[in-house]
């Protein structure tokens, strides 16, 4: 690793995770002795590794740290991407996973070893909701959801057999902010493990392991890889954790990242923040734009004064994102003639991509919590989710107007 000291963050995510090395490094071994060192990470895009001798190979089962044996269990694409996000998110360690949900599953499935109690954010990504109250319950993990905008209701949830508190901020759909030293302080208060997904944020709004989180998850799927052409997830955490996750939960449960992923997300991560800081300036002027607009009911971006704790997001987050979620004055119906009226920006239930796209939680990635459940967390059937991409803001805008400007008065 290069000791680089405390560097910007756009120099950590060029370089954060690098290995030096004055030998070819572009192959596991150079029997050629050609010099040249390669500027990107090679992909290793094999399933499992070979040896020259049995001791060898037994020796790799006996001590991974001597070899590499199967890329389900580890491989070099995998591990540089990992020393990456490590770095970003001021880590001991991290765990490349084939999905976001990957890295959720793997993530609660390492913390409740002997099963037990959950306290949660009662405002989740849907499949995230749906492993806490349906599949993990299954298995004898009880959840309890609460607002956890209140540290008190937190608090209040917490009982003797809650391993975890698993937390997301901003939330996703409605944008709510956790205070997270405050949640952090209850969690090490009473021994639990807390997790929060920082898919929203990214490591350059926030780094939740400094605010005393213990494990980080991301879809990197969204903002780290930015391109829209990646699934993968990520964990971080402390070494203990992390090497839980990777040689016992990720290795029997499989969520293992392809090569070729880890290292389409390693070309992404080095503009990351160049990327992000255009998403959040074009965020806080669309934003601002919508609150103007008559068939707008409410906006909620953390950017914006209006936002209910606008204070939190200064104190905790160095730029807002890029995501805004508003509700229409009508209702559900406008909703939907607000998305076939778009020009530029487009319909589909990702974020964090170059585009801008636009979707209706109620009826696409919250359709399958109930509507109860969502009614009462204020996923309402008018509410519009906006991750804002990085075309010309005015063009972004023109086309929100245009499109605005055809809902019924």
């Amino acid at each position: 690793m290069k000791n680089k000291g405390n560097l910007g963050k756009s120099t950590e995510a060029i370089h954060a995770g690098e290995t030096v090395s004055k030998q070819t490094t572009g192959t596991l071994d150079n029997p050629s002795g050609k010099t040249g060192i390669p500027l990107l990470p090679p992909i290793y895009q094999n399933s499992t590794f070979s040896f020259q001798t049995a001791d060898e190979c037994a020796s790799a089962f006996i001590d991974e740290e001597s070899g590499y044996v199967y890329t389900r269990w580890g491989n070099p694409t995998q591990e540089a991407l990992e020393r990456k996000l490590a770095a970003l998110e001021a880590g001991e360690a991290a765990l490349a996973t084939a999905s976001g949900m990957g890295a959720i599953s793997t993530a609660l499935l390492t913390a409740l070893v002997d099963g037990g109690h959950v306290v949660a954010m009662d405002n989740l990504y849907s499949a995230t909701y749906n492993l806490l109250n349906d599949e993990l319950c299954r298995m004898g993990v009880e959840t309890t959801f609460v607002d956890a905008t209140d540290t008190n209701n937190v608090a209040n949830a917490i009982r003797p057999d809650t391993r975890v508190l698993y937390l997301e901020s901003p939330t996703n759909p409605l944008l709510k902010l956790i205070d997270l030293s405050a949640c952090a302080d209850i969690a090490k208060m009473h021994g639990i493990t807390s997790i929060i997904d920082n898919t929203f944020a990214t490591p350059c709004s926030q780094q939740p392991i400094t605010l005393g989180i213990d494990v980080v998850l991301h879809s990197m799927t969204k903002y780290l890889s930015g391109n829209g052409a990646v699934i993968a997830g990520a964990i971080v955490g402390n070494k203990e954790f992390i090497e839980r996750a990777q040689k016992v939960t990720l290795r029997n449960f499989g969520a293992a990242i392809s090569p070729f992923n880890a290292w389409l997300t390693l070309l992404g991560i080095p503009t990351l923040p160049l990327r992000f800081t255009r998403h959040c300036e074009n965020a806080l002027e669309i934003a601002s734009f919508l609150e103007t607009h008559p068939a707008v009911a409410w906006v909620r971006y953390p950017g914006l004064v209006s936002h209910p704790q606008h204070n939190l997001a200064k104190k905790q987050m160095d730029g807002y994102g890029g995501m805004i979620t508003i509700e229409l004055e009508g209702g559900s119906a406008a909703g939907e003639q607000l998305v076939n009226h778009l020009q530029l920006c487009t319909l589909a239930v990702s974020l964090g991509d170059v585009r801008t796209l636009v979707c209706h939680p109620a009826s696409t990635t919250h359709s399958h919590v109930p509507k109860d459940v969502r009614q009462k967390t204020g996923i309402t059937d008018g509410l519009v989710r906006f991750s804002i991409g990085l075309e010309d803001k005015e063009d972004i805008i023109a086309d929100l107007q245009q499109a605005l400007d055809k809902l019924p008065a």
